[in-house]
């Protein structure tokens, strides 16, 4: 197979495209360069209208304002339009992911703009990317040698990081130790989402670009088709295998070779069955089977071990039943669905008389009467509270038939174990899949509280554990298999996870007015 390569493989941005320090960009002012790759350059930033002293601190009287920030730029001048292209779609893939699947474990975006410069023709029109700053990296960590202490608390952060990715409906497809990144507090941030693909199903597609020494065999042979190579969450788990053991290992790779190309070819041979994996002596047992399942020859193998069954295992090895990066976790998983339909700010709040019984807690009540279904929240964490967190709230269909989306919900709001009365049932609606990957096209239509606009709305069956004997529903409209109506093969099927239960779309372009 011909490497995946890409603009990071083939061009070097000029010496003379670098911001010197003290160059403003819009609220930042430069303060340093952190790095520059093929097709964009990271520069750390104070904001501009805060001065350090002669000490380097905060001048007395003057509170210390925001936090430095990193500044992504990344430049479309001067390039081929089909690498111009490639750009844009990077940018918009961070954007898209940092606006949406926001995480503790996740480098945080804090905003996006078009650069103008003028003076600087090769920099003008180019995409910037404010981020949060971070004070290193694995790799850096990997070459100055990783404390014993740390190295299961850095592989517990990646999991937790990847497991909100996958649950959210992405992957991130080039997972390395460069792309782990550390804070000031020692906290795991993953980052650089430019190849970071949305799935739709069970995988997405993504350019034939990639790190050589982090891709698993399947992608070595994997068709180059219009839309670009096949991703699973798969892939990202054979890299953290790679990383797993490069902790341990102080740096080195499971796979032997003086290139990276040699090491793909070792990949290769393994993953057909012509040679076994070999793994350092200084990877403990523990370490070692949990790198070995990262490590599956093939995607089969491999999809059973999730980053989240990865994460209870180590939590379970610590000894603490969880660890509380993974507390945190948690915590944060169920505040990314406070928005859209698994919550929205503002929505209307229904009161306790829609549950069966004021003194039923939520995910305790008894099994909903006839002509009642009970709400189902999967989030374990939504499960166990007795109050109306708005975090935890669930969101109702105006049209079974269209995208789950936000513009598509009910103002009024439900939780974990509220009981609706139900009518009836429509089985070909528009498919949902939960945060558990549990899918279903069944919609149950309910009524609504008196007072409440719309009265009726349509619960996903994904959204209860109830199955009453229903009669079916006229589909809205009289629009008949609408969902299926191009057939099976244009059904686009819908992921509520995230802050948004979402299909993929159509690309959009990259604009100053409308930025993702």
């Amino acid at each position: 197979m011909t490497p995946p390569h890409g603009l990071r493989d083939t061009t070097e941005r000029d010496r003379r495209d670098l911001l010197p320090p003290g160059y403003r960009v819009r609220d930042w002012t430069v303060t340093d360069l952190i790095g520059a790759g093929g097709w964009s350059t990271v520069y750390a930033a104070r904001p501009a209208d805060r001065h350090p002293d002669r000490t380097g601190g905060t001048p007395a009287g003057r509170s210390a304002g925001p936090a430095d920030v990193a500044l992504k730029i990344m430049p479309t001048a001067g390039y081929a339009p089909r690498q111009t292209r490639r750009i844009v779609e990077s940018a918009r893939r961070e954007v898209e992911l940092g606006r949406r699947a926001g995480h503790p474990r996740l480098i945080g975006l804090l905003d996006s703009f078009v650069l103008a410069a003028p003076d600087r023709p090769s920099l003008d029109g180019a995409i910037v990317l404010v981020m949060e700053r971070a004070a290193g990296s694995l790799r850096e960590l990997l070459d100055a040698g990783v404390a014993e202490a740390d190295r299961a608390r850095l592989i517990a952060g990646i999991c937790e990081g990847l497991a909100h990715l996958h649950r959210s409906g992405w992957v991130h497809a080039d997972l390395k130790p460069e792309n782990v990144l550390l804070g000031t507090d020692r906290s795991v941030k993953l980052a650089d989402f430019g190849l970071a693909t949305e799935m739709t199903g069970t995988h997405g597609y993504a350019p034939p670009m990639g790190t050589l020494d982090y891709l698993p065999p399947e992608r070595w042979r994997a068709p180059l088709g219009e839309l670009g190579v096949q991703v699973r969450p798969s892939a990202d788990i054979w890299a953290l295998g790679i990383v797993i053991h490069e902790v341990f290992a102080s740096g080195a790779s499971p796979f032997s070779g003086a290139t990276p190309m040699a090491r793909g070819a070792a990949v290769q041979e393994y993953g057909e069955g012509r040679a076994p994996l070999r793994m350092d002596h200084a990877v403990p047992p523990f370490w070692r089977a949990l790198a070995a399942d990262c490590l599956a020859p093939t995607h089969t193998a491999r999809a059973p071990h999730t980053a989240e069954s990865l994460l209870a295992r180590i939590a379970a090895e610590r000894g603490t039943g969880e660890t509380g990066a993974g507390r945190l976790w948690r915590r944060a998983r169920a505040a990314v669905l406070a928005t859209a339909l698994c919550g929205i700010a503002g929505a209307t709040l229904w009161s306790d008389a829609v549950r069966a019984s004021p003194s039923a807690p939520p995910g305790r009540a008894g099994a909903a009467v006839a002509g009642t279904i009970r709400v189902f929240n999967a989030e374990r964490g939504c499960q166990e509270r007795a109050d109306r967190d708005p975090q935890c709230s669930l969101g109702l269909a105006i049209d079974p038939l269209r995208e789950y989306t936000a513009d598509n919900v009910v103002p009024s709001r439900v939780w974990h174990g509220d009981v609706l009365a139900v009518d009836c049932q429509l089985p070909d609606g528009r498919s949902v899949i939960d945060e558990a990957n549990l899918q279903s096209t069944r919609w149950f239509h309910v009524r609504l509280p008196p007072g409440s606009t719309p009265p009726t709305a349509w619960l996903p069956a994904v959204r209860t554990k109830d199955r009453p004997e229903l009669p079916g529903c006229p589909p809205p409209g009289g629009r008949a298999n609408e969902s299926r109506g191009a057939g099976q093969a244009e059904l686009r099927r819908i992921r509520c996870t995230g802050r948004f239960a979402v299909e993929r779309t159509p690309n959009r372009f990259w604009t100053e007015e409308a930025k993702w």
